[in-house]
């Protein structure tokens, strides 16, 4: 059997209905989401017109991380791949623990940006009950996700289409009174870049969305990698046009002064029209998002259930839609718990966060592992890069995902404490799962992967 486990049976099959051009906003879309309206003004503040250098610079890690998804993705692409690939190449309980953090993390990024939404809305709106309003973006982006993947794609591009039509006439209308002397000196020493690094890594967290849906995709093999490096590209050009016309138009001290800076600058050349124009970029922005969120969330919670850590049921797919409409239904259920969570939006970032760069450690583990100890694995990729290169890559990777892990500890300790706990709870499910089928880890095979899929 191949380590990355069986293939699905005609009972369980997935439709392979979704493009490249779904890939790429797929991938963009979720990346450019709630951070660009927020992040600019605190990275301003420490970074000044440095922010210029440091968004590149910022797209680095995600280069980095995105070279092992591509070659995965181009080798074995699986629905709900980061866990898929971590259960095969790694071992099946760190599969598992880095998932079921994911669990958390998914559920505090769809609160995360509904939230946001609604305080953008409420500009236009005042007074907007934030509770059913939430809700009501979780039942929408249920019910996209739960007639066809298709469908869900198919809504990110048109969304995605919208916000950067919405951008151009930001970038548009700003760019002939862009000032050079308004910028200001965009280099005046590493550190105030270094100081931003860290606040606009976040702009580029989630480009690698395309490469979950991989058992969904046409020609996923060549299209995923493509799709992942063109949305990575896409990203770039979109938040360069950005900062570079809001430090050209309003100036690295307003901007840094700002709670809504994008606002800020879309006053000095949109005038009244700038508040319609914004608050309609944040909330294509942010539903696009939310629907990748939860795209993504689906899947690995579907892939978590056909290897079995979580209940077989998870991984039953619709008989019409082709989705896997039980894991959809627990998305959307503990999307919903998730409204009881912090209402601080802080502790919720890194609550994400946390789970994400685990994942990206997982990941970049997974890949080192093929190119080590999997010969014929790594010969079957489309995108075959030198070892060297695919080694080096994953060696940065996990050292990367370590520090900015470790660099959130001394910004607010309480969501590594509430991540330790439910790991807890976790592997307590996955040792009395172990016991009741009788043994902890049941035979493997030499990936890691069970080499039976025991029973539920």
């Amino acid at each position: 059997m191949s380590p990355i486990g069986k293939q699905n049976t005609q009972r369980d099959a997935l439709k392979r209905s979704v493009r490249l051009i779904d890939l790429i906003m797929l991938g963009a879309g979720t990346a450019i989401g709630a951070s660009v309206f927020t992040v600019l003004g605190p990275a301003t503040s420490v970074g000044g017109s440095g922010i210029l250098i440091a968004t590149v610079l910022a797209a680095v890690p995600m280069a980095v991380f995105g070279i092992v998804y591509a070659f995965m993705s181009s080798t074995a692409p699986k629905t709900g791949a980061s866990y898929a690939w971590q259960h095969a190449f790694v071992h099946p309980l760190m599969g598992f623990v880095v998932a079921w953090l994911r669990i958390l993390g998914s559920g505090a990024i769809m609160v995360l940006l509904a939230r946001v939404l609604v305080e953008y809305l409420g500009m236009v709106w005042p007074g907007l009950p934030a509770a059913p309003v939430m809700l009501g973006l979780f039942i929408a982006v249920f019910a996209l996700n739960y007639f066809g993947v298709s469908i869900a794609a198919r809504a990110q591009t048109v969304l995605m289409l919208l916000l950067l039509a919405v951008f151009a006439v930001f970038v548009g209308v700003s760019t002939p009174q862009i000032s050079i002397d308004t910028i200001g000196p965009v280099f005046e020493g590493w550190g105030p870049v270094l100081a931003a690094l860290p606040l606009l890594i976040n702009l580029f967290l989630g480009i690698e969305t395309a490469t979950e849906v991989g058992e969904e995709v046409e020609n996923a093999e060549r299209n995923v990698p493509v799709g992942l490096v063109l949305a990575l590209l896409l990203t770039l050009v979109v938040y360069l046009s950005i900062v570079v016309t809001s430090l050209g138009v309003a100036g690295p001290k307003e901007l840094a002064t700002s709670d809504a800076p994008l606002l800020t600058a879309a006053e000095h050349t949109l005038g009244n029209w700038a508040t319609p124009v914004i608050v309609s970029a944040a909330a294509l922005a942010l539903v696009k998002s939310l629907n990748a969120a939860f795209l993504v969330f689906t899947r690995f919670l579907f892939a978590m259930g056909r290897n079995r850590d979580l209940p077989h049921f998870m991984a039953r797919v619709h008989p019409r839609w082709g989705t896997p409409h039980v894991a959809t239904v627990v998305a959307f259920c503990f999307a919903s718990l998730g409204l009881l969570l912090s209402k601080e939006l802080l502790p919720l970032l890194l609550a994400v966060n946390i789970p994400t760069m685990m994942k990206y450690f997982g990941t970049c583990l997974a890949g080192l592992n093929v190119v080590r100890s999997h010969p014929d694995v790594y010969a079957r990729a489309r995108l075959r890069f030198r070892k060297a290169w695919i080694t080096t890559a994953a060696v940065v990777g996990m050292a990367a995902a370590v520090v900015i892990t470790a660099l959130g500890w001394a910004t607010d300790w309480r969501p590594y404490a509430l991540c330790g706990a439910w790991t807890v709870v976790g592997l307590l499910y996955w040792w009395l799962r172990r016991r009741r089928s009788g043994n902890w880890t049941g035979p493997t095979n030499a990936a890691g992967t069970p080499a039976s899929e025991g029973a539920s």
